[in-house]
């Protein structure tokens, strides 16, 4: 019995399936799969069963969910305690912010302090998981209403929905974390009740940005993050019936006596004027010299 296979097991009864499962790790499915179908083998119980459309615990997968839960987290503890260098820190970010705002800001963080932080995409509703798990220090995005974690919000934005002055009105035009129905987009397109077939999702939230620009329809937005556009008359302001609206971006952690010092380190950080200076505005850019591309915070070796 090994860590991987109670990681996949973990995630896979969390999340309730194998492709979310892998998503969140940063596998592949058939290795969430291998890892799983090890465990069963050895624990000679199948520990979780698909029953129509969900994933569901046998009697011995539910007694195992918590001792594996625990055993996952103090892997990824005993991991971080004897790494060789400067103390770790792992942030995990939506999307919108993994593509405008983790580099700029983690960037500016290592600069400032003596450990290492990297970056990597989550779901919201991954982000809970990898932070219980110890797999992620901080989660930044949506406000995260769970158990055992303290969201903190560390900026104040304005939702908005972006077209071209003439374009068309009838399409949606979202990134990835569009998707994601507890994230700024989807919650937005759910309050419109936006039917599925009028969204089209895009590669990154910059290109269904561009898109909107050329016509094609209109975009969900931070109204910082397309502020240059906006001056530039390249994207107007359309009107709907809950827009624009109030939002924040938190940070979540664990509670303060279990997360660890990085992670407050952090925190701390982000109430900095040069943070929130460049989470308004990451379109200023770093020098590329210091750029670090965000990476996907992972258990397996």
């Amino acid at each position: 019995m090994t860590l991987s296979q109670l990681g996949a097991f973990v995630f896979v009864a969390r999340l309730g399936s194998v492709k979310a499962a892998a998503r969140a790790l940063g596998v592949s499915e058939p290795a969430v799969s291998q890892s799983l179908a090890q465990l069963r083998r050895h624990l000679g119980d199948r520990l979780i069963v698909r029953s129509g459309d969900r994933m569901v615990l046998t009697e011995g997968g539910r007694r195992l969910l918590g001792i594996a839960s625990q055993m996952v987290a103090l892997g990824a503890e005993a991991k971080a305690a004897v790494r060789p260098g400067p103390a770790a820190l792992r942030v995990v970010l939506d999307g919108v912010l993994a593509e405008h705002v983790a580099g700029p800001l983690i960037c500016l963080f290592n600069q400032r302090r003596t450990m290492d932080a990297a970056g990597g995409v989550a779901a919201t509703a991954e982000m809970p998981l990898l932070l219980t798990s110890r797999l992620a220090d901080v989660a930044l995005g949506p406000q995260l209403c769970c158990a055992g974690l303290v969201s903190r919000p560390v900026l104040r934005c304005v939702q908005i929905v972006v077209g071209s002055p003439h374009g068309r009105r009838d399409h949606w035009l979202v990134g990835p974390s569009g998707t994601d129905p507890a994230g700024d987009s989807g919650r937005l397109l759910r309050l419109l009740r936006v039917p599925e077939s009028q969204v089209r999702v895009f590669a990154n939230q910059t290109a269904a940005w561009q898109a909107a620009a050329e016509g094609a329809g209109v975009a969900p937005a931070a109204a910082h993050l397309v502020a240059h556009q906006l001056r530039r008359g390249d994207l107007v302001a359309v009107d709907t019936p809950v827009t624009p609206q109030a939002a924040y971006w938190y940070a979540t952690t664990l509670e303060p006596d279990t997360r660890s010092a990085a992670a407050g380190t952090f925190l701390t950080f982000l109430t900095t004027p040069a943070a929130t200076q460049v989470m308004r505005t990451p379109a200023d850019g770093i020098p590329r010299a210091r750029f670090r591309p965000p990476v996907h915070v992972s258990i397996w070796s």
